[in-house]
């Protein structure tokens, strides 16, 4: 199964205050305004959002190690152009940002930003302040193409609560772990199937994912809306990428660190592997411990959390051993939500917060481990 990865930082000054310039980022490493730029063994990508800059790798990979490293160069490249001049920023929301401090794309692909935002109004926090972390997964065949779809499904709630980033919003602590998912799944609440809450309904068929998608198309094509009508406009936790041949799980707050970005990848794919876990599969159920997640993290989940870890590490690769013991912390210690609230609490200044979790992401270091 092989994996690639795409990462969404947020572009800042020295304190922290996010800077609407991808463009000219882009610009002054490739020479002119592009939408993607291709540097060796990794690329760099605008987002909607010009206060967000994508890392991705450029190629997918067997192994972790084989991801991480072009992704850290990708970072170290960041910072050999630009000194101390600017600052990258993980996490599922920038915690200070207000709307007006960011931008739409200018450049290119208009046409799809017009029409999102005569739908749904892109000038909000769901559009213009998410950053996520997306893991594809390929798959062999169909059968393996439905099995694994399901299987993501149901892990999606544990996924979202130890990887939940995003406590702080315009520079205030608020009451959920995970904002970037509330706000996510309300961004098209005009249309509700195409997030459908973030947990899609169990499939038997790629035929009757298409039949949803189809549902969704024929929804866009009476607004006058059929330019979105691509496989990429479901914004489910997981979605197919037919074009691609993998799964895309879009549930997961970005970390702090690439590093930590690999250890979320080796719990997700170590648990896909393991052919003896059994999870709840009715929407309902998942859907109650999503909200769980989203308010509280871990907190509430550690039993459940505990015990995905052992089967996780029963199905693990020598090198997924490497990184687990990260995502074995974040359940015992908390998500990186629950250890930016704790020292919120204690007073610490959200700019200070943030100046630690960059300096992770520049040292590729996780937050809080030993």
């Amino acid at each position: 199964m092989t994996i690639g990865t795409e990462h969404e930082y947020s572009i800042n000054d020295s304190k922290f205050n996010p800077l609407p310039i991808s463009d000219r980022i882009l610009q002054k490493i490739g020479g002119e305004i592009v939408s993607e730029l291709e540097l060796n063994d990794f690329k760099m990508s605008k987002e909607l959002q010009k206060t967000v800059i994508e890392f991705i790798p450029s190629k997918p990979s067997d192994d972790l190690i084989s991801l991480e490293r072009p992704l850290y160069n990708g970072v170290r490249r960041f910072y050999h152009e630009f000194k101390n001049k600017y600052w990258l920023l993980g996490l599922g929301m920038h915690p200070t940002l207000t709307l007006n401090q960011t931008a739409v794309w200018d450049h290119d692909e208009g046409e799809y930003y017009k029409v999102y935002d005569r739908l749904f109004n892109i000038k909000q926090h769901g559009w213009l302040n998410i950053q996520a972390l997306q893991i594809n997964l390929s798959y062999a065949n169909e059968a393996e193409l439905i099995t694994n779809y399901n299987k993501i499904r149901a892990l999606l709630p544990y996924l979202i609560a130890v990887t939940a980033a995003s406590p702080i919003v315009e520079g205030k602590l608020t009451k959920s772990a995970d904002n970037r998912l509330l706000y996510y799944r309300e961004n098209q609440k005009e249309i509700p199937a195409i997030c459908n809450r973030i947990i899609p309904e169990k499939i038997n068929s790629v035929s009757e994912y298409n039949a949803h998608k189809n549902k969704v198309f024929a929804e866009l094509h009476a607004r006058d809306a059929d330019v979105l009508c691509e496989e990429w406009v479901n914004s489910s936790g997981v979605i197919i990428r037919f074009s691609r041949h993998c799964l895309e799980i879009k549930a997961i707050d970005e970390q702090e660190s690439i590093h930590s970005d690999m250890a979320v990848c080796a719990f997700v794919r170590s648990l896909i592997r393991n052919q003896e876990l059994v999870l709840p599969e009715d929407h309902e159920t998942l859907t109650f411990i999503t909200e769980r997640a989203i308010k509280n993290g871990t907190d509430d989940l550690k039993d459940e959390l505990m015990e995905l870890y052992k089967y996780a590490w029963s199905s693990a690769t020598q090198e997924e051993k490497r990184y687990l013991p990260i995502i074995g912390e974040r359940i015992v210690k908390g998500s990186l939500a629950e250890l930016m609230r704790e020292r919120c609490e204690e007073g610490e200044s959200v700019q200070k917060i943030m100046h630690d979790m960059a300096v992770c992401l520049r040292i590729n270091s996780s937050y809080g481990t030993k």
